[in-house]
């Protein structure tokens, strides 16, 4: 046998060692959650928790002395969290369907695979979903950073009485997908509304002679796609493998770190972590002024305004409510000041939620 032979011989065996002690790790972690569950039944504490796993992911990422990348390591903890949470409740979770879709892939990215999924056909069907206690969470897009807000969501919080639980960012890659192997014969492409937009530049460029036509999801582009020939469609590589269809072309997006953030909703509160976000929404008194003078008692406390939105309120005639997201958990004082100062100011407020900040991949 050659020196190199053995050498490679030798790490070879090392790797199965280590392969055999992982696997008994995981195994004690596993035993670990099921007595962890146990305890929990006695009082009824939430399996979930999504403070406890972003911190575990966080000093994870933290103290990584790599090759592995941060990336790396938080999906594959991600996982193995996951399923250890599994041995201790099923859990369901609703997503802006149907499978194949950009939102699936965030919801496994937040909860892991050991999940049960549903998918629904619009973003107030999640909702209802999680309302009557069918899923345990739902999972719905919120903004693009191409295309802006989603407002079917934020209207969405304007009748419910689910909180905002967590936050996934998704970097957005868009595949071309089609029943044949060229550009030339495709004449009709389907995809989401804001995908084609995501996509402008890259079509006028590449498929000028190919019509567009906007579909309710990719995942329904991509089932019209390979129902009809001459036609494709853009959407997530999975459901090329899905639908069948071959992959003409990669990363057509015209922004390369286009992002998509979608939130989690339920029924938690989520304590804080040390790394947080709080939205909130309000609506301020007809008169001039008076959305300044609220904004306002946020620099007052010294609390950081990261987004705002505003959304036509069902109340009344040119009425709207502002979405407003901040820094921090509303647990902190800071906050908690500047959030008491609106609810006495606004004619109407409402805190949707504090929940841990992701981070984008």
């Amino acid at each position: 046998m050659k020196e190199s032979e053995k050498k490679l011989e030798s790490l070879r065996e090392k790797i199965d060692q280590l392969d055999g002690q992982l696997l008994e790790l995981m195994n004690q972690r596993a035993r670990l959650a099921q007595r962890i569950a146990e305890v929990k039944g006695d009082d009824g504490a939430k399996v979930y928790r999504p403070d406890r796993e972003a911190e575990v992911l966080r000093r994870l990422t933290g103290g990584n002395p790599g090759p592995l990348s941060n990336r790396d390591v938080a999906r594959l903890f991600q996982e193995i969290v996951s399923a250890c949470r599994a041995l201790q409740t099923p859990m369901t979770v609703a997503f802006l369907g149907p499978e194949g879709t950009f939102t699936e892939a965030a919801a496994f990215k937040h909860f892991g695979h050991s999940i049960s999924v549903s998918p629904m056909d619009s973003i107030d069907a999640v909702f209802r979903e999680v309302e009557s206690g069918a899923a345990n969470f739902g999972v719905v897009p919120v903004e693009n950073s191409t295309e802006g807000v989603v407002n079917h969501t934020l209207d969405m919080f304007m009748q419910s009485k689910l909180s905002i639980c967590g936050e996934v960012q998704l970097r957005i890659h868009h595949t071309l997908m089609a029943v044949g192997d060229g550009l030339d014969d495709i004449r009709r492409v389907y995809s989401h509304q804001q995908s084609l937009a995501q996509c402008r530049k890259w079509l006028d460029a590449n498929l000028a002679h190919a019509g567009r036509e906007a579909v309710s999801s990719n995942a329904e582009a991509a089932r019209l796609a390979a129902e009809n020939p001459g036609t494709a469609a853009i959407a997530a590589q999975v459901a090329a493998e899905l639908y069948e269809l071959k992959v003409i072309a990669r990363n057509v997006e015209d922004e390369p770190d286009n992002t998509t953030r979608f939130l989690v909703v339920g029924k938690l509160s989520v304590p804080r972590t040390g790394s947080d976000k709080t939205s909130v929404m309000f609506s301020v008194k007809n008169r001039p002024g008076a959305l300044f003078e609220l904004l306002e008692l946020f620099k007052k406390r010294n609390v950081n305004m990261t987004r705002i939105e505003s959304r036509p309120s069902p109340s009344g005639l040119w009425d709207y409510a502002f979405f407003v997201d901040i820094d921090g958990h509303e647990s902190d004082d800071a906050i908690k000041a500047a959030l008491a100062d609106i609810d006495t100011h606004a004619a109407f407020f409402k805190v949707l939620g504090s929940y841990p900040r992701s981070a984008t991949g």
